[in-house]
């Protein structure tokens, strides 16, 4: 059997209408428009964000940059600082020598990196010596006062890192010859009404007249010196009893501390090295991450509590704007975006926000960081991964913020937000 007519083929019972397709480019354009559509509330929104990567950056550039300062200083003191700790002889000890010899500290010399060192002697009958002074001016008249004796070597400034304020050091010379001569801390001249020794000065304890040739000031090592009477290891030998090293200063070169600090026991007292005891400066990467470790979780917490109060603000302002927004919701359901398409106008809204918060931060908290270095006269240091970073973890705060307005708008239904109030 034949038809004359055709008809029209069936249309599929399962054939579903195709949603139109939104490009990236509009959603972004549209998301741009709904954060400056309310310039004044976003801005505010922002500054959230804005604290709390600015006070990120700041804490962990000036944390940076002060642990380098601070490193730095440690270098100049005493990164550089090597002490030998010589045990005073047991009484009744049976040894037949000193431990170290004061001839020992030329061995220390010759080691590679060692730029200067002195050996120091002391015992506890010369800790509290009554030290008494004439007056140029009129020399019957004396004044007296309780210091400390000390015999050293000849490279005592250099190795306390003092200098001569006035007259001079003995040498080898009065060494040799076993000069009674002295030279006093600047705080104990002081002490004892001496300002010069052009006229050769003279100071008496124990029975005996020593004539003061310097005065050594500027002590950063052994600050305990500068109230003391220092004598030739020689005299002090003679006429104090004098005769052991009890300790020995070594300034060595940057780098070469903990080298020294090994070789310097054997060069003193070979064989006997493990009755010395060294203190060596502790590892320089092990203080600057200290230091660095101790600022960042002094501040690290403002920093983040600031991130958290911007991410509320910036979810409490999403929120209201849905709200707020339920009709112009509703109109595009029903014109056919996606529930996809909704929530990714207003995730990207918030994410926006972030970002903006985020570059802001950085580059305030970059300034900051440089402006505190320039008045400290500080190097600054700033991580790169940090300045690219920053903008990066705003915008994720944006986007965690965003995450429960934006699903709560792609649940509304076309229907119900037509109805809802505007």
């Amino acid at each position: 059997m034949t038809h004359g007519t055709t008809s029209a083929p069936p249309a599929t019972a399962g054939a579903r209408a195709e949603r139109p397709r939104m490009d990236p480019r509009d959603l972004w354009t549209e998301a741009l428009a709904g954060v400056l559509a309310r310039p004044m509330r976003s801005a505010l929104t922002t500054l959230g964000t804005v604290l709390g990567i600015t006070t990120l950056v700041i804490t962990i550039g000036v944390a940076s940059t002060a642990g380098n300062q601070i490193v730095g200083r440690f270098d100049a003191l005493t990164a550089t600082s090597v002490t030998v700790k010589v045990p005073r002889a047991q009484p009744g000890s049976v040894d037949t020598g000193p431990l170290v010899d004061w001839s020992g500290t030329e061995a220390v010399r010759r080691l590679a990196g060692v730029e200067s060192v002195a050996a120091l002697g002391d015992s506890a009958t010369t800790n509290s010596v009554q030290v008494r002074a004439n007056d140029v001016n009129a020399p019957g008249d004396t004044s007296g006062q309780t210091l400390a004796v000390v015999a050293a070597s000849a490279g005592l400034p250099d190795a306390v890192r003092g200098t001569m304020t006035a007259g001079r050091f003995y040498d080898a010379g009065n060494l040799a010859r076993h000069d009674q001569v002295v030279v006093l801390g600047d705080q104990a001249a002081q002490l004892l009404g001496i300002s010069r020794v052009e006229d050769a000065p003279a100071v008496f304890f124990k029975g005996q007249s020593y004539t003061v040739i310097g005065i050594l000031g500027g002590i950063e090592r052994e600050r305990r010196l500068s109230t003391a009477v220092i004598i030739p290891p020689t005299t002090g030998a003679d006429r104090l009893g004098l005769r052991d090293v009890s300790l020995v200063l070594v300034n060595t070169a940057l780098g070469a501390a903990e080298q020294v600090a090994r070789q310097a026991p054997i060069a003193l007292a070979p064989g006997h090295q493990d009755s010395l005891t060294v203190v060596a400066p502790p590892d320089l990467s092990k203080a600057r991450d200290g230091v660095q470790n101790d600022v960042n979780g002094l501040f690290l917490v403002l920093g983040l509590v600031s991130l958290v109060v911007g991410a509320i603000g910036i979810a409490n302002v999403t929120l209201v704007t849905v709200m707020e927004r339920v009709g112009e919701i509703g109109l595009r359901r029903a014109l056919g975006a996606s529930r996809r398409q909704v929530a990714g106008q207003f995730l990207l809204e918030s994410t926006t926000i972030g970002l903006l918060g985020g570059i802001v931060g950085a580059a305030l908290g970059i300034a900051v960081v440089v402006c505190v270095a320039v008045v400290k006269h500080w190097t600054p240091v700033l991580d790169l991964a940090l300045a690219f970073g920053a903008p990066l973890a705003g915008a994720l705060v944006g986007l965690l913020a965003g995450l429960y307005p934006s699903l709560r708008a792609a649940r509304m239904e076309p229907v119900d937000a037509l109805r809802a109030p505007s």
